[in-house]
């Protein structure tokens, strides 16, 4: 039985990409890769893709955040300040399932980060719910990024 991790969306099957690790034993994150060159114009989002998606638990998310050293040497920060993927976003009939990094580039110069970069590390947390949380019936996702509720 599968609990939780990572595998690469079609369209990067075929293509020798890093998939997300922790870098020590005790490292609480799954860093990403960039599985291609990207370039960040000063001041904008961009949407960075990752290449991958991810399996887990019903009561699980995967949380996105950006890595220490990028934030503070690079000037960058995700949108969001932490992504949330859900568990039900696997596999969506939009994209995959595909996870993407919202990242502005808060400096004055455009930056290119290379194929193979660490940008964000993942993290799997088991979230709770409320008592009365089943009172109401919940919809199956039907789409992807940024599809809760359209």
């Amino acid at each position: 039985m599968r609990t939780r991790g990572f595998e690469k969306i079609r369209r990067y099957e075929m293509v020798n990409i890093q998939m997300p690790a922790r870098q020590t034993k005790n490292a609480a994150g799954y860093d990403f890769y960039l599985p291609d060159d990207v370039e960040l114009m000063p001041g904008k989002v961009t949407m960075v893709p990752t290449g991958v998606k991810a399996y887990m638990q019903p009561d699980e998310f995967l949380g996105l955040h950006i890595r220490s050293s990028l934030a503070v040497k690079k000037g960058l920060e995700l949108v969001n300040n932490v992504g949330i993927v859900d568990s039900d976003y696997y596999n969506n009939p939009d994209n995959e399932g595909h996870i993407m990094l919202a990242i502005r580039n808060t400096d004055k110069y455009p930056l290119t980060l290379a194929r193979g970069e660490r940008v964000a590390q993942g993290i799997f947390y088991k979230f709770l719910v409320t008592d009365n949380d089943g009172a109401e019936a919940k919809a199956d996702r039907a789409g992807g990024f940024g599809s809760t509720k359209k």
